[in-house]
């Protein structure tokens, strides 16, 4: 016989029981969310349940909810990715986490045992890694979320994550422990955008003392890259968005000269040249359009400039790259999560954060309770916030 646990808080022996609790499911694209009871299942081999407290918004999750690839237009569906929680049980055969550990999701997973996970030199995962097409669990091909009602209809998931629900279940590889002195609130930010932005330029990029630095796109990730730019000493930081109330807000995290593009007739790699000596050191694109990616690229130094592609391109555009424009120095790299490994180098990366190597505080610029979901997404819409959390 089915044991259910209708469940809003973590108490409770609720382990191998199907847990009733809130998400927010949309069911199409660009649609409202709609915040309703849904069943999760208990954890499978090498799968973990997690009570969800924190989980945040990322411009992924918004252009997935819009809809702006086609491929990706699985619904019913629960998105979110960035997130912080508590194990509430595990299936068979998990060790790294137990019950009771704080953990973050990791929407790109280390299993550590593929030949990418074995390559210091990558942190793509051959099992786990990314996969926007991803909407079922890797054990069985089935998902842990159906409807509360008597339909029971398959709820899909997103991201190897789904963090806008009480309670998620994941795979063990998609989930990395951290310290439980960790302000745990804060360390929702890791899970994606601070993680993403200042490895990017530690990891990625390796941005060095007295180097300079141009970034197109000041959302989150972008003003990350900056903080990342910043601890490793940058000389000359230069942040360029079409919203000029970025300049204000950039200097918190490092910014040293602003551009609004809309501001000047002048190309910005142009304005960019005259301001550093012909070209930067690195380039940043954080936008996810192929004519800003060529102006970070022309916006490098002959030689050794470097531009790293951080913005979501969802069109079927090509690079706006002729091939013998790399035979002059410059190259472009992608870099996804950071370049981080998640299970192996976030721990450590939490730890430098306690201790303020970066800023964490100053991208939280909103929290509402779970409930004010769409609310919560309009402000980003609008260009209102960083990072809103939303409390669970």
């Amino acid at each position: 016989m089915e044991v259910v646990s209708q469940i809003n808080g973590c108490s409770g022996d609720t382990a191998g029981k199907v847990i009733i609790c809130k998400a927010a499911v949309a069911w199409g694209p660009g649609e409202p969310f709609v915040i309703e009871k849904v069943r999760v299942e208990p954890p499978q081999k090498m799968e973990v349940r997690v009570k969800i407290l924190y989980s945040s918004i990322c411009h992924t999750d918004l252009s997935a909810w819009k809809g702006e690839d086609e491929a990706q237009r699985v619904y019913p569906r629960i998105f979110g990715h960035e997130a912080s929680g508590i194990v509430e049980s595990v299936g068979e055969g998990v060790v790294d986490v137990a019950v009771g550990d704080h953990v973050i999701p990791l929407f790109n997973g280390e299993c550590g045992t593929c030949r990418c996970c074995q390559n210091p030199n990558t942190n793509t995962c051959e099992k786990m890694g990314v996969n926007p097409m991803k909407s079922t669990m890797v054990h069985d091909g089935q998902t842990r979320f159906t409807t509360a009602d008597e339909r029971r209809q398959p709820i899909y998931h997103f991201l190897n994550t789904s963090t806008f629900s009480e309670f998620t279940v994941l795979e063990s590889a998609c989930v990395v422990k951290i310290d439980s002195e960790a302000p745990i609130k804060k360390m929702t930010l890791l899970s994606c955008g601070l993680s993403t932005g200042v490895g990017a330029a530690w990891n990625t990029a390796n941005v060095e003392a007295g180097s300079t630095v141009a970034i197109f796109g000041l959302g989150a990730v972008g003003l990350a890259v900056a903080e990342g730019a910043r601890a490793r000493g940058a000389s000359k930081i230069i942040g360029v968005d079409v919203n000029s109330h970025k300049s204000t807000i950039g200097k918190q995290f490092g910014i040293t000269h602003f551009i609004n593009p809309r501001d000047s007739h002048k190309p910005v790699h142009e304005i960019i040249m005259e301001m550093t000596n012909e070209g930067v050191d690195y380039s940043f694109e954080c936008v996810g359009g192929v004519e800003v990616l060529r102006t970070a690229f022309l916006s490098t130094h002959i030689g050794w400039g470097t531009t790293v592609m951080l913005g979501i391109h969802t069109t079927p555009e090509m690079l706006p790259l002729h091939p013998m424009e790399l035979f002059r120095g410059r190259k472009v790299v992608a870099s996804i999560f950071g370049g981080f490994k998640g299970r192996t180098q976030i721990p450590h990366f939490a730890k430098q954060c306690i201790l303020g190597v970066v800023k964490l505080d100053e991208f939280i610029t909103d929290e509402l309770p779970f409930e004010d979901i769409n609310s919560a997404f309009k402000r980003l819409v609008d260009g209102r916030s960083l990072r809103c959390l939303l409390y669970l």
